[in-house]
């Protein structure tokens, strides 16, 4: 869903924006004075109010960046126009100075610097205009008090930035509070889930692989029956092996001991380890670690982690494309990048990682991925993809570092 929604009650918008739009068709029929003799300018004035209200009424529908910045240049042209146009009104200079206010709405940290930067330019221009060609003929209440008007730009402009910096930080905490929430909930509904069913599928298929075993051993069973026995064995191994992950999720093993994991050794086990399955892809791993770093967690699961994540990124990537991994100390972090040059992923495909059963894999469960997520809130770390189609992946893990 767009952020639009996320953010806002649609119903209220279109109110508010409505009523904006009755008061500047007001402003232009009512009372206004170049209404008895419309001119250039007048016909401009009404162009800018249509354009504007159609910015601002189609905006939830088409929520991008090209309609965000057609609002704000409308925004800027339509109260600049109102400026020039009506220079006995004073209010105008007030709604220059809060221009960069209408960015705001949209949440967009790139777009409210580009307003600001672009109403401080047109400011800049408009004052010198008031001071060298005009002289105070038509704008003499700026043009009177001309350093003081200056001073008061500068400070509504520094409290538009202040507001906006406050509702950024909160939008971001509310966007990562509502990621752990999701997370939280990928956990509670996997291990639910697993605590009802593993046990009383594991059992059954013990029994069914012991009598296996022992009519395979058996001399005397009918050997044309045995032939396909190794192969029925496999694949019950293969589906005991996914309710050993569901038990992982369901039931961690909160109690194991934490050790002080020197990172460049495990990651130099790792590599080690999967440098082999790499080459039967050609893919080599390219291993940089710098400084000491040392992360309190159980070796056997931070190494579970990393296989997980690295042997993923070798199955991702075309043949005779490397694999980099680096870790290195940032502040009180220790920082862990895998990077792969794969077909990369979409952003819809990115947020539906960890979730339970979903995977790009033919034949994967989504469940290793699970156990990652599972394993880096554990240790009270964070897990990070950044990933475009056709870029490949960005693995970046931040676990604290030990003392």
């Amino acid at each position: 869903m767009k952020e639009f929604h996320k953010n806002f009650n649609s119903k209220l918008y279109y109110i508010s924006i409505v009523t904006v739009i009755i008061l500047m068709f007001a402003g232009l029929l009512v009372s206004n004075p170049r209404m008895a003799n419309p001119d250039t300018g007048y016909a401009v004035h009404a162009v800018l109010i249509v354009v504007l209200s159609l910015c601002l009424l189609v905006y939830p529908k088409y929520e991008n960046r090209p309609v965000r910045i057609l609002t704000i240049m409308a925004a800027s042209a339509y109260f600049y126009v109102l400026f020039f146009l009506y220079p006995e009104t004073w209010s105008t200079f007030i709604f220059l100075c809060f221009i960069p206010a209408v960015s705001i709405l949209f949440f967009d940290r790139k777009l409210f610097f580009f307003s600001l930067i672009l109403n401080g330019v047109l400011i800049s221009i408009t004052i010198s205009f008031i001071f060298v060609i005009d002289n105070g003929v038509r704008f003499s209440h700026i043009e009177k008090d001309l350093t003081g008007n200056i001073v008061n730009f500068i400070g509504s402009q520094m409290i538009i930035y202040f507001i906006f910096h406050l509702t950024n930080r909160r939008i971001q905490k509310q966007r990562l509070y509502f990621e752990q929430v999701q997370n939280a909930e990928r956990l509670k509904t996997t291990g639910q889930l697993a605590a009802a069913v593993a046990h009383e599928i594991r059992n059954p298929l013990t029994v069914v692989k012991g009598f296996l075993q022992y009519y395979a051993g058996d001399e005397e069973f009918n050997k044309e029956y045995k032939r396909n026995f190794s192969l029925l064995i496999d694949e019950l191994d293969a589906a005991e092996y996914v309710i050993s992950q569901f038990l992982s999720i369901a039931k961690p093993d909160k109690e194991s001991s934490l050790d002080k994991v020197d990172i460049k050794k495990m990651l130099d086990d790792v590599t080690d380890l999967l440098n082999t399955y790499g080459l039967l892809h050609d893919n080599q791993i390219h291993l940089q670690v710098k400084g000491d770093c040392y992360v309190s967690a159980n070796t056997i699961e931070l190494k579970q982690l990393m296989i997980n994540l690295v042997k993923n990124a070798i199955e991702a990537s075309p043949h005779g494309s490397p694999i980099s991994v680096k870790a290195e100390k940032k502040r009180d972090n220790i920082e862990i990048k895998i990077e792969d040059r794969g077909r990369g992923m979409s952003k819809e495909e990115v947020n539906s990682l960890g979730t339970p059963f979903y995977s790009l894999k033919s034949k994967g469960t989504g469940l290793g991925l699970m156990i990652c997520y599972n394993i880096v809130e554990k240790y009270h770390g964070t897990i990070q993809f950044v990933s475009d189609v056709g870029s490949g992946t960005i693995v970046t893990l931040h676990f604290p570092q030990a003392a």
